[in-house]
């Protein structure tokens, strides 16, 4: 088996080998990952975080072996500044962005500048979602310039050193099922549902029955029983399925 790590700032992870296939997800500086299959100048990768698989230029990846790989799987240092800048081994400057994972940069040869987290606390989860307000929708983004719904709830579990699924599907199955909202704390994630009954959206719950989320952009919306109500359009944009109690 083989390994590596993302070098680069923000990369895209592909539904199949090719530039024009559906971005699914991102890998951020420092990420790594089990490679599963090679194909041509492309790499079919497994996420040591969330186990989400997919297509990878290999010009995107810096090798590493299996010691070094486990090693990494079990560190949490990631930045907690929205842009920060790495020192590459060549003295150039590189951004990253919030949420990469530091812990990578020694193997790389890199030198950080700039501000990591410091252990879990509940109460900074909707700093730290804070951060991300107004960064626009994008499908299998996750980063400050481009974030969907779940990215958006994993990101901010992730700089807590909490892991989260990557799909909101996939997340809704961690937790415990809150009977009502006014149990609900700040940080504790809201799932939402289609006429289908199929999981399609994830938000941070906030104080006072509000919510963050990504829809079109990271947004602040009132949320109640029956779900989100956009304050924009003066409906209900989001059918509330259950919140779930992570930490």
């Amino acid at each position: 088996m083989l390994y590596g790590i993302c070098p680069l700032s923000v990369v895209p992870v592909r539904a199949e080998a090719s530039d024009a296939s559906e971005m699914v997800t991102q890998l951020l500086y420092g990420d790594h990952f089990e490679i599963i299959e090679t194909k041509s100048k492309w790499i079919k990768i497994r996420i040591a975080f969330d186990g989400y698989e997919g297509w990878l230029d290999k010009k995107q990846a810096f090798e590493i072996d299996e010691t070094t790989f486990i090693a990494t799987k079990e560190k949490h240092l990631y930045s907690t500044d929205l842009l920060s800048l790495m020192t590459t081994s060549t003295g150039h400057l590189m951004p990253v962005c919030i949420g990469s994972a530091i812990h990578s940069s020694k193997k790389l040869n890199h030198q950080f500048d700039g501000a990591t987290n410091e252990g879990f606390s509940k109460s900074e989860l909707v700093d730290t979602a804070m951060l991300y307000l107004n960064s626009p929708y994008l499908w299998g983004g996750k980063s400050p310039f481009g974030i969907d719904c779940s990215g958006f709830s994993q990101m901010v579990y992730k700089i807590s050193g909490i892991r989260l699924y990557r799909d909101a599907f996939q997340q809704a199955k961690q937790g415990q099922a809150l009977s009502f909202i006014e149990e609900s704390e700040p940080g504790d994630l809201a799932f939402f549902d289609n006429d289908e009954g199929r999981i399609i959206h994830v938000g941070i719950m906030m104080k006072d029955n509000y919510i963050i989320h990504a829809h079109g952009h990271v947004r602040i919306d009132r949320i109640d029983h029956s779900g989100i109500f956009n304050t924009d359009t003066g409906r209900y944009s989001h059918n509330l399925r259950v919140i779930k109690k992570i930490v």
